[in-house]
């Protein structure tokens, strides 16, 4: 088996000013691991972006956008672009949270121009890809994998392994409940499958992370897992010391 380096994303949301991400940081970075250790990468919220690439640039961590448009500028406003996060020192963009899905309408046709145009700006893309609570319910969680991960992957032809995917069930998210190791270990081996569809080497070498409720005591069962290469964590990312805990249960 291929030795994929483990993976850990702290998706900040709308949390955290200029001022506290200098403060996270200031605690955070003191443990973080080297190059040699598990990989961070911190996803602030854009205003905090420049802030936490800067007080990052030492040290092994990197830093990511939370979401993109596909466009490089344009009448969008409120939008951000690749290059602008790449500017301001971002070297990843998450894509796809369920909450840009759910909350924003975000779709698998807009996925499919945002990926490449990541990759294209030279970001690494974090895609997220799950099932509601209805769908797993209705029996129909690899069949909403598939066709979301299909559809945003249509256009990326070759670079599958500049990608990372994150699983996340949308019920897991927010609600302190979390998909049980089996459950996770299903969901993510299918996605690798369906990757292995397009590419034996890539599914080999791809990180999927499991994201949804990740917290200190249960990052060390998920992240054991045969393949899950990592976690997208949320709230439990907040905290430096609860986060500094889930960065070590991978290393």
């Amino acid at each position: 088996m291929p030795d994929r380096r483990p993976y850990l994303a702290a998706n900040w949301k709308m949390n955290k000013t200029v001022e506290e991400t200098d403060a996270f940081l200031a605690e955070f970075l003191l443990g973080a691991p080297g190059p040699d250790g598990p990989e961070v990468v911190i996803c602030p919220p854009f205003p905090a972006l420049k802030t936490a690439a800067e007080l990052c640039a030492q040290s092994a961590v990197r830093v990511a956008g939370q979401n993109m448009h596909e466009a490089e500028s344009g009448a969008y406003t409120g939008e951000i672009s690749g290059p602008m996060l790449a500017e301001a020192g971002a070297t990843a963009v998450v894509l796809g949270h369920s909450e840009r899905r759910q909350l924003f309408g975000e779709t698998d046709e807009a996925l499919a121009r945002k990926v490449p145009a990541a990759l294209a700006a030279g970001l690494e893309p974090i895609l997220c890809i799950g099932e509601t609570e209805e769908e797993r319910d209705g029996g129909e969680t690899e069949a909403v994998l598939e066709r979301q991960l299909v559809a945003d992957l249509a256009a990326v032809d070759g670079e599958l392994d500049r990608i990372v995917v994150a699983y996340e069930p949308v019920w897991a998210i927010g609600s302190g409940r979390t998909a049980t190791p089996e459950q996770a270990q299903q969901a993510i081996a299918f996605v690798r499958e369906l990757v292995r569809r397009r590419s034996e080497p890539a599914a080999e070498h791809i990180r999927i992370l499991y994201g949804g409720s990740v917290k200190p005591d249960n990052a060390a069962e998920l992240i054991a897992l045969p393949d899950v290469d990592g976690a997208l964590v949320g709230g439990a990312s907040l905290d430096p010391s609860d986060f500094a805990a889930i960065v070590s249960a991978a290393g």
